[in-house]
């Protein structure tokens, strides 16, 4: 078999296991999803599983590291929609924290990758997270916008108070009444950063 070829077969079985295996965690959470089912659902065996993830756990990680691709590319688009650089850090925070009401979001990413995955501010994702979140604030220190502080300082806090906003959200017997609540105090805080 061509080179070519069996690296496409390689991603289309991970495809394949990834898109069951979000379905599946989505609508039963991660105990409750059988590999048994999944990998039927998806046409494959459990060996594909193991050969492709090593594990359920390694697995979730694939469709964790999946969703939070596309969480910042709609992260993205609020901050660069939005009129001032300060603005769109607002947007693009505002954003991780509304994404929150989502049941996949909520399920996945807030419930059971941190119960499973552990803390989510020590996944992959989140340096460059981090970094992204950094050299806007140091743009908005070098623009005046707000003060002088450390900027990863300042992007661990934000990122983190975002962070646990979502985390808040997600466990929330009332989701929708805590999202206003939590927006409107992350955007008090965040304005304690803004030049008087």
């Amino acid at each position: 078999m061509a080179p070519r070829r069996r690296a496409e077969m390689v991603e289309e079985t991970r495809a394949k296991l990834v898109r069951a295996a979000r379905q599946a965690f989505a609508a039963k959470g991660y105990a409750a999803a059988s590999m048994d089912d999944l990998t039927a659902d998806a046409g494959l065996t459990r060996g594909a599983l193991y050969h492709n993830f090593g594990d359920k756990k390694g697995l979730l990680q694939a469709v964790v590291a999946q969703i939070d691709e596309e969480m910042l590319a709609r992260m993205q688009v609020a901050r660069d929609q939005a009129e001032t650089v300060w603005l769109g850090l607002l947007a693009e925070s505002i954003a991780y924290i509304e994404m929150a009401l989502e049941p996949e979001i909520q399920r996945i990413m807030l419930l059971d990758g941190p119960a499973v995955l552990g803390d989510p501010s020590g996944w992959p994702n989140q340096n460059a997270c981090l970094r992204r979140t950094a050299q806007t604030i140091q743009a908005l220190i070098d623009e005046n916008t707000i003060r002088p502080v450390d900027p990863e300082a300042a992007a661990r806090l934000l990122n983190g108070a975002a962070l646990s906003a979502s985390l808040w959200i997600a466990a929330s017997d009332d989701p929708h009444a805590v999202l206003p609540k939590a927006v409107e105090t992350f955007r008090h805080l965040a304005a304690g950063l803004l030049r008087s």
